[in-house]
């Protein structure tokens, strides 16, 4: 989600192509419709991808490709993008860096505090859906957690104790995610300031 969230932002804010008015607009759009809406549309489209015709069902694909890209996460990267100086970029042009060399060498380091954000969000955006993999993830053993935790809660076999406690466990890794991604975030804060 974040290469390709980095990939959209950087073309509509510092290449800006032909149409990026109109594709920003059309993920603007996107966002004021509800994710319930969403959710016949991308199962069709996960039980037969398009031009590969292949069913995705109980496969992690299922799970990674409708997350691949979020128009929230691009659309708070672009604004980030936007507030970078384009003379920082024509003068890293001058000196021989071409497009990708840029957004690696300049525009990235200088998005840490900005990515560390767009991380969070991805990484508990994924973790905490349930409905999602509900549809896709069907056997038993390939279940996320949250899903598996509420299937569990259904059964009379799991005491309310062990419930709890998994419940406990699965909250550790977004905890530690988060600590990590604070540190990168208040670290990226001074981080490629420009001198006049």
């Amino acid at each position: 989600q974040i290469v390709v969230a980095v990939a959209v932002a950087y073309a509509l804010s510092k290449l800006r192509p032909i149409f990026g008015r109109i594709v920003l607009g059309a993920m603007l759009a996107s966002l004021m419709l509800p994710a319930t809406a969403l959710l016949i549309p991308a199962y069709l489209t996960i039980v037969d991808v398009p031009i590969l015709h292949v069913n995705l069902l109980n496969t992690p694909w299922a799970l990674w490709l409708p997350a691949a890209a979020s128009a929230f996460n691009i659309y708070v990267l672009k604004r980030f993008f936007d507030q970078i100086p384009n003379d920082l970029l024509d003068s890293a042009a001058l000196d021989g860096a071409g497009r990708f060399r840029v957004l690696w060498s300049i525009v990235l380091p200088l998005s840490r505090p900005v990515l560390g954000v767009v991380s969070i969000f991805a990484i508990v955006a994924t973790w905490k859906d349930f409905v999602w993999p509900l549809l896709v993830l069907q056997d038993p053993e390939k279940q996320t957690l949250s899903v598996a935790l509420a299937r569990l809660a259904n059964t009379s076999q799991v005491p309310p104790t062990e419930l709890m406690a998994g419940l406990a466990i699965a909250s550790v890794p977004m905890v530690i995610v988060f600590l990590i991604f604070q540190r990168s975030i208040i670290g990226g804060l001074s981080a490629g300031s420009m001198k006049g």
